[in-house]
């Protein structure tokens, strides 16, 4: 075998490496400093976690195929994350908060799902090599992570990048896209926020609700939360892996069985094991969240789900080609025609139903920007909001 050129072969230093980048980022957006302030004001966070440990890959200090932490990151992080994150859903508090903002929500994740499609169409009529491609390079693999992000988050784009095996440069390319047209449109959700109320007034709508809503988050956090101590790391750790071993013992036998009898299923992705460990992990999130496992989210379940995601959105990042996220800058119009059909609905049927600003904001950055980015929108509108 031949052995890297790569400066660093060591994952235990690569590790500690992204470890360092994740808290230099994070430091400094939380810095009071000016400059920081200004930076970070146009430029995501998010970007920084995925383009930084990208130049380790560009300048030759790692070989991404060479490391084996992104295996090690997308098959025990990534399911322990999944879990962390729908342990706290409530489906019961989400019925309570009204017809409107449900169908919002959904609006906006039916914005997505065909979105993506038209947009390829609409594209492909006028510039058909954009969207073109065979194999793992296929432009319509690449999206499939982009329809991931943008209605489960970083989790759930890592998933639809295993699953679809999707080229590291095309992958490079989907997640400028996802970044930069998922900050413009959040930008303009904050605009909208600042001025709801006279929005509000033209449409009619009825804000009554918002405001129970508000006492309720509220009381419900004050109830709930509560500081992280060290039974409470370890029950939600136990939750976690515990969910994550079961998920891949569930994957070990299904995925062989389904290859062994039903081998036509393989262009479904049935046969993946992976695929079947991030279905299981997230199912079991779902019914632990009605069971009182989900009150660790008052400890900070997702929190310590966030800094496995982080983890996980740096070692992708090192598998990134910066250079190839500029090779094909139709993908740019793509993301933004789809866009584009997201808002339009979600304003169409907002108008009709007389929803709340509110309601179409953080429904659609609930799914565009998902559970790190939605509580910033929810915030612009009252602070007590954001939990």
């Amino acid at each position: 075998m031949e052995h890297s050129t790569a400066l660093v072969t060591n994952d235990a230093i690569v590790l500690g490496m992204l470890a360092l980048i994740l808290g230099f980022v994070f430091y400094t957006e939380r810095s009071d400093h000016p400059w920081c302030k200004g930076f970070y004001k146009y430029v995501p966070a998010l970007l920084l976690c995925y383009f930084l440990p990208s130049l380790l890959n560009t300048f030759g200090i790692v070989d991404p195929e060479e490391s084996r932490l992104y295996f090690v990151a997308s098959r025990f992080l990534l399911p322990t994350c999944l879990v962390l994150l729908t342990l706290s859903v409530d489906l019961k508090a989400v019925a309570r908060l009204g017809y409107k903002a449900i169908v919002m929500f959904l609006t906006g994740t039916l914005g997505i799902v065909i979105g993506g499609p038209i947009a390829i169409l609409l594209i492909g009529t006028i510039s058909p090599e954009t969207v073109g491609g065979n194999g793992p390079d296929a432009v319509w693999r690449g999206m499939t992570t982009i329809a991931g992000s943008w209605i489960g988050g970083g989790a759930n784009q890592a998933a639809m990048k295993e699953v679809f095996e999707v080229d590291n440069a095309l992958f490079s390319q989907m997640v400028a896209v996802d970044v930069l047209v998922a900050s413009v449109w959040m930008a303009v959700l904050l605009f909208l926020a600042g001025r709801s109320e006279s929005i509000d007034a033209k449409m009619g709508a009825d804000t009554s609700a918002i405001d129970d809503l508000k006492r309720r988050v509220e009381a419900f956090h004050a109830q709930h939360a509560r500081l992280l101590n060290l039974p409470d790391l370890m029950l939600i750790l136990a939750v976690g892996f515990g969910a994550t071993g079961l998920a891949h013992a569930v994957a070990d036998q299904i995925a062989p069985w389904i290859g062994e009898n039903a081998p036509a299923l393989e262009r479904l992705s049935l046969t993946s094991k992976f695929f079947w460990i991030v279905v299981t992990a997230t199912t079991v999130g779902l019914i632990l969240s009605f069971t009182r496992a989900r009150q660790l989210e008052g400890a900070g379940a997702s929190k310590v789900a966030s800094g496995m995601l982080y983890i996980l959105v740096a070692t992708i990042g090192l598998g990134m080609d910066v250079a190839a996220v500029f090779s094909n800058p139709g993908l740019f119009a793509v993301g933004g025609v789809w866009m584009l059909i997201h808002s339009v609905l979600l304003l169409t049927v907002a108008r009709l139903i007389k929803a709340p600003v509110f309601y179409m904001a953080v429904g659609s950055q609930a799914n565009v920007g998902g559970a790190a980015s939605a509580p910033v929108v929810a915030s612009a509108f009252h602070p007590s909001l954001a939990p």
